[in-house]
């Protein structure tokens, strides 16, 4: 039974903070590379951030680098999304996907999570 499931989705006004949690299991968790992505109406599919199996951040979104942190705790199977500084063009429903580092196509994907941010 795979399962990431998303929560701390809401809704924020702007220049507020939310922190979005990845739970996982059913799986090696420390085997695969996590992803938070993001999709708004209308819009195309973004990736926000990576981090690694050893917990190292990369591919942060350029419009969200200096507000965003991603992070993970592997004793936990959890995975982390820190939003400070949130604006409107925010606004989207967040989801984690979990990739095998060395079996392509194995991958798994939370339901989502919607962040909407309005004063």
């Amino acid at each position: 039974q795979v399962q990431l499931v998303e929560s701390g989705g809401g809704l924020v006004q702007p220049g507020g903070s939310l922190r979005l949690s990845c739970a996982a299991s059913g799986f090696t968790f420390d085997n695969y590379v996590i992803n938070w992505y993001r999709q708004a109406p209308g819009k195309e599919r973004e990736l926000v951030a990576t981090i690694t199996r050893a917990g190292l951040p990369t591919n942060y979104l350029d419009s969200v680098k200096g507000r965003f942190t991603i992070s993970r705790d592997n004793l936990k199977n959890t995975v982390y999304l820190q939003m400070n500084s949130l604006k409107p063009e925010d606004t989207a429903v967040y989801a984690c996907n979990a990739a095998h580092f060395l079996i392509n196509g194995r991958k798994y994907w939370g339901q989502g999570t919607q962040v909407t941010v309005s004063s």
